[in-house]
């Protein structure tokens, strides 16, 4: 029941966090063409999706209770589970980024890492902080 909390908690900052960022940064910025460039990709697309990867590990992490919180090995799956399914939906919904050779998979990949990392240490901060 903690992981199913966790993951539902996850869900919803993941979800609500991506459609700010479809409805502000793709809608406005980057329009139906895509990006033209790396740059662009990295502002528009990747540092955006850090932080809802961010912010959903870290709201995940924050509702898992004791006393699984002290089980690293629990405590990153009740984190991180949601973020990577993003990832494997978003793999399997687009095709085109399968490929090992694809930089927008490698780039995708890089931002579920170091997000989820990010996340969990921002938890450790704030567990820190409540102590």
């Amino acid at each position: 029941m903690a992981l199913m909390r966790s993951w539902a908690v996850g869900i919803l900052v993941l979800v609500v966090t991506e459609y700010v960022q479809i409805r502000v940064v793709y809608d406005n910025l980057v329009g139906p063409d895509g990006v033209g460039s790396f740059g662009a990709a990295l502002a528009f697309v990747h540092v955006p999706n850090l932080l809802c990867v961010v912010l959903a590990t870290w709201a995940a992490a924050r509702v898992h209770p004791q006393p699984w919180r002290q089980v690293p090995a629990r405590h990153v799956a009740a984190a991180c589970a949601v973020p990577a399914a993003g990832q494997l939906l978003t793999v399997s919904l687009r095709p085109e980024l399968v490929s090992v050779s694809s930089l927008a998979l490698w780039m995708s990949t890089g931002v579920l890492l170091a997000g989820c990392s990010m996340g969990l240490l921002l938890d450790k901060w704030w567990e820190g902080r409540e102590a």
